[in-house]
C-alpha cells in the first residue's frame, strides 16, 4: 500500500508540474503577443512620422526596420510557442491519465485491505 501512496503522491506532482510549465508557456506566449502588439503601434508611429511606409525606400526610418525585425521574431517565437503548449497540453493529459489509473490503484488496494480486515475479524 506505501508504493501506491507514493505513486499517487509523484503523479501528482508530475501533474502539477506539467500544469506549471503550461501556464508559463501561455504566459510567455501572452507577453510575446503583446510585445509585437506594441512593435506594431511604434513601427506604424514612426512611418507617420517619416511620411514613409515603403519598406524598401531609401529613407525609411532605420528605428521602424530594427522594430519590424523585432516584431517578426517575436511572431515566431510565438507560432513556436503554440507548437510547445500543444506538446505540453498532450504531456498534462497523459499525466493526468496516470494520476487517474493511479489513483484507482491505491483506491482498489484500500478496499482489498478493507475486505480483508473484515474477514480477519469475522474469521
Amino acid at each position: 500500500m506505501m508504493k501506491r501512496d507514493n505513486l499517487v503522491r509523484l503523479t501528482r506532482f508530475k501533474v502539477s508540474e506539467k500544469r506549471r510549465q503550461l501556464e508559463q508557456l501561455e504566459l510567455m506566449m501572452g507577453e510575446f503577443a503583446r510585445m509585437a502588439a506594441e512593435l506594431d503601434h511604434q513601427i506604424s508611429n514612426e512611418e507617420k512620422k517619416a511620411g514613409i511606409t515603403d519598406i524598401t525606400h531609401f529613407a525609411y526610418p532605420t528605428f521602424a526596420k530594427a522594430a519590424r525585425s523585432r516584431r517578426d521574431n517575436l511572431t515566431n517565437s510565438v507560432q513556436d510557442l503554440r507548437t510547445q503548449i500543444n506538446a505540453a497540453k498532450l504531456a498534462l493529459e497523459e499525466a493526468e491519465a496516470e494520476l487517474l489509473h493511479a489513483e484507482k490503484l491505491e483506491m482498489r488496494d484500500g478496499q482489498r485491505d478493507g475486505d480483508d480486515d473484515r474477514r480477519e475479524a469475522v474469521g
